[in-house]
């Protein structure tokens, strides 16, 4: 599944659809009628964590990559039918494979709250500590993968941000003291700029420390690794320097 860093990138490669018609929509989605995109302008394109959202007059189009989704720009998979594939008046195709696609209203779009999006030049990060602190039994593990306080983080972020904070994954939040805390949500945010640069660079893997790691960089033991929490996600922890907060 795309972390947030990754649909900020497409955001990025998306920018020249901005302003243009579409003049062609087809694919074997089947949770709205491609038949009512031809006419449309594309007025924008947005992110919400892992949200890839393309805002209309008419109507906003909420995808989500889930687990496999794949996308092409200008170019098709010989073995693949998109999910929907949209060309413009000048030429430029996007074509979306495994994901799921969804029509939202204005309602339901403008609702969305991006001052929780880890990406977004309205991140408030006092609005996440405030929204942490209102859950107190909840794991540190599943904190950073509530896309209403952290949209956008995804498995790789929690796990080094939690290493690089030195905290273990089944700390609860209530027993994080306040500067533990406040680092919890600045590395959050953190982290997520810094994949977004090696992702660019196509260095990211070299930059993992704890994710899908056998050996911890600082301790020279085995890490840990189990499904924990209410995700029930992978983690990946050093029982010596990562403490854990109950």
């Amino acid at each position: 599944m795309p972390e947030g860093p990754s649909l900020y990138i497409l955001k990025e490669l998306l920018t020249e659809f901005s302003g243009q018609d579409i003049v062609r929509a087809d694919g074997n989605v089947r949770a709205i009628d491609p038949a009512r995109l031809p006419g449309q302008r594309i007025l924008a394109i947005h992110t919400w964590g892992k949200h890839l959202l393309i805002e209309m007059p008419d109507l906003v189009l909420r995808v989500h990559f889930l687990l496999f989704g794949t996308y092409r720009i200008n170019e098709r998979r010989p073995d693949k039918t998109p999910r929907l594939s949209i060309e413009t008046a000048k030429g430029d195709e996007l074509n979306l494979y495994a994901c799921a696609i969804k029509e939202i209203d204005r309602a339901t779009y403008e609702a969305y709250d991006f001052s929780a999006d880890v990406m977004s030049d309205a991140w408030d990060p006092k609005k996440a500590r405030k929204k942490l602190r209102a859950q107190p039994d909840m794991l540190a593990c599943d904190a950073l993968l509530d896309q209403d306080i952290f949209s956008g983080v995804g498995n790789i972020i929690k796990n080094e941000v939690l290493f690089r904070i030195r905290v273990h994954p089944l700390s609860t939040v209530g027993a994080l003291s306040a500067p533990k805390l406040r680092a919890l949500v600045d590395e959050a945010r953190q982290y997520s700029f810094d994949f977004l640069e090696w992702k660019r660079q196509y260095v990211l893997k070299q930059h993992w420390l704890a994710h899908a790691k056998r050996i911890c960089p600082r301790c020279d033991i085995p890490f840990h690794k189990a499904n924990l929490g209410r995700s029930n996600r992978r983690s990946f922890w050093c029982e010596r320097c990562q403490k854990r907060y109950n």
